[in-house]
């Protein structure tokens, strides 16, 4: 990928986290989480997606995260059989001396991302395309099973599935469509047990004075759970809540229940019901907006009283 270094630099020195798209360096919201966002830079030709990960301290983790990175890329496209977007990475040091962190993705058609195709489909359009995404999730759920050493995890969300040769004019899923996964800048893997990333970097978007508690209580259970493919699928149908469509969820558990009894028997895994879903989606949702408020609280703290620039972007009100 080609790659404009100087651009980055610029973007860095102009970004405002609390209204990223009115800095000097013209953006567009691609997409965003609780955490993370993802955009385009108008003035870049190549229409390439940055995510930024402003969370490294030195150049031993930054090493660390690449070759995870890369690693989980290959793995997925290559040994799993995943459909990728072309994918780089940019890093440097800003004009601070602080790490800047980019995980780059070619952009695919942003009509053709899940969580905005299931407000274009009929009802049982949505049903195909979760049945697709199920199908991709089992290629590395196999992966694992059948690998002694390496075990996979991933985020099923269906915000982080597109549909490859997406016609917005004409939306329609059919059981031969093709999907990518876009969700590889978290490198999701176990080499004999031990974790690829360094899964408590995540934690430098919660504030100081919190780390160390989520990291006691929540860091392991939080990563582990992407490990385990059917609380993915839970939290894949939950989603239906915040994407304002629960009158799918009964339909949509059926559907991935017959999955594991028709399709993935030999995985042995119990069926979901409706009362695990909502209280997942309650206890999720409960836990995000306690963990944003203090966020706004310690970006309050470091712009207002400290005087501080503030790294992370937090998104706005999210509806649930």
């Amino acid at each position: 990928m080609k790659l404009d270094i100087q651009l980055l630099k610029q973007l860095e020195r102009s970004i405002d986290t609390n209204n990223p798209e009115g800095g000097k360096v013209p953006l567009k919201i691609l997409g965003y989480g609780e955490i993370s966002l993802v955009f385009e830079m108008l003035a870049d030709p190549e229409h390439l997606a940055y995510k930024r990960i402003p969370i490294f301290d030195n150049e031993d983790q930054v090493r660390r995260h690449i070759w995870a990175y890369n690693e989980y890329n290959r793995i997925l496209k290559e040994d799993v059989g995943l459909n990728l977007p072309r994918y780089d990475i940019a890093w440097f040091y800003d004009d601070n001396g602080n790490i800047q962190f980019y995980c780059v993705q070619e952009k695919v058609l942003s009509e053709s991302v899940g969580n905005k195709v299931i407000h274009q489909l009929p009802n049982e359009d949505i049903k195909t395309l979760i049945l697709l995404a199920m199908r991709e999730m089992k290629k590395v759920w196999s992966f694992s099973k059948d690998n002694k050493k390496i075990d996979l995890g991933l985020d099923g969300q269906i915000s982080n599935f597109a549909v490859i040769g997406y016609n917005p004019a004409n939306p329609k899923i059919e059981t031969n469509t093709k999907l990518y996964y876009l969700d590889t800048s978290t490198p999701m893997f176990r080499i004999n047990g031990a974790e690829a990333m360094q899964a408590e970097l995540f934690l430098k978007s919660a504030p100081s004075f919190l780390r160390w508690l989520l990291k006691a209580l929540f860091l392991g259970e939080t990563v582990g759970r992407y490990y385990d493919w059917r609380k993915v699928t839970i939290d894949l149908v939950a989603n239906f809540f915040k994407e304002q469509k629960p009158e799918l969820i009964p339909g949509l558990i059926k559907l991935v229940n017959n999955f594991f009894e028709k399709e993935a028997n030999d995985f042995e895994i119990e069926p979901i019901t409706l009362e695990e879903v909502q209280k997942y989606y309650k206890s999720d949702a409960n836990m995000w907006v306690i963990f944003q408020s203090v966020r706004k609280f310690d970006r309050y703290l470091k712009t207002k009283v400290f005087k501080k620039k503030y790294a992370f972007y937090l998104p706005g009100k999210i509806e649930r």
